[in-house]
């Protein structure tokens, strides 16, 4: 596989260091971040051998899978909106997986929860392509990819800002406890391909976000291309279980849900169900 940035991407300074094997292309990008790189920098590998995903969980991604992380300059950005680069990447993932496959923006219910069976006449290759909150991709209820922003104050004050994307393009992992979806099942699209629509994409998204100025533009995009909402959601914390309504979400990300006694909950962060899931919670 021969990684490649987008002709935009490399007109806007970003570079790509790609390597055969990485124990984590966050962890990298943050080590460079420490020797002094200021981004913004795309760190690609082909075998990631001890990437994680949201909550220090385990991310699977063997060869043929993407793995690529973005060390991104934030200087000037307020502290509380470079959180809100995670929607940022979603955006930008979404409509680089839809460039790379070609895919109709949204052939199914944007409301299909985990696992919900395909309506009949859909082919594989008309796949469903929607965010879920606050981090994953999935396809046609699937997991398909996943998003982890990570921040860190380096000595003499500086921010390094690394956000981090896996997708599976050749294979899924199995043995989870949700269903997990490819690319290869409904695309011949490869990583290499998807890297050079996502560095495009992403730098289209974060000069509509502008430094967070613009976060209302973005928030708006992902509410497009979000699942589940207006439908049934469960929100599982450390102590409670939300449920009601996903109703949008607010302008710090935050999710918010219409309970059922008409009242409004926001949520900074849970592991959400949608439709059947949801209403089994």
């Amino acid at each position: 596989m021969q990684f490649r940035l987008s002709q935009a991407a490399r007109s806007e300074g970003h570079r790509l260091h790609s390597h055969d094997r990485l124990d984590s292309t966050n962890c990298e990008a943050m080590r460079l971040a420490h020797g002094g790189e200021a981004g913004p920098l795309w760190v690609t590998t082909r075998r990631q051998e001890a990437g994680r995903g949201r909550r220090g969980n385990a991310w699977t991604s063997p060869e043929g899978n993407l793995a690529a992380s973005l060390l991104l300059p934030v200087a000037g950005v307020a502290p509380e909106m470079v959180a809100t680069l995670g929607f940022v990447a979603g955006v930008a993932l979404v409509d680089a997986i839809r460039d790379a496959c070609r895919l109709d923006p949204s052939p199914l219910s944007p409301q299909a929860g985990e696992g919900d069976a395909l309506p009949q006449g859909i082919a594989a290759a008309h796949a469903a392509i929607h965010l879920k909150w606050p981090n994953d991709v999935l396809a046609d209820g699937r997991k398909l990819a996943g998003i982890l922003l990570e921040a860190e104050t380096l000595p003499g004050g500086r921010r390094a800002v690394v956000v981090g994307f896996g997708v599976n393009v050749a294979a899924a992992p199995e043995g989870l406890p949700y269903p997990a979806a490819a690319l290869s099942a409904f695309s011949a699209a490869d990583a290499p391909r998807l890297l050079e629509f996502l560095s495009e994409r992403f730098v289209e998204a974060v000069r509509i976000w502008n430094k967070g100025r613009g976060f209302s533009n973005i928030r708006r995009r992902w509410l497009e291309r979000a699942a589940g909402v207006g439908a049934p959601v469960s929100v599982r914390m450390a102590e409670v279980t939300l449920t009601g309504i996903f109703e949008t979400i607010d302008e710090g990300g935050r999710l918010v849900i219409l309970a059922p006694d008409g009242t409004r909950r926001t949520v900074t962060a849970g592991e959400v169900h949608f439709g059947r899931a949801a209403t089994a919670a």
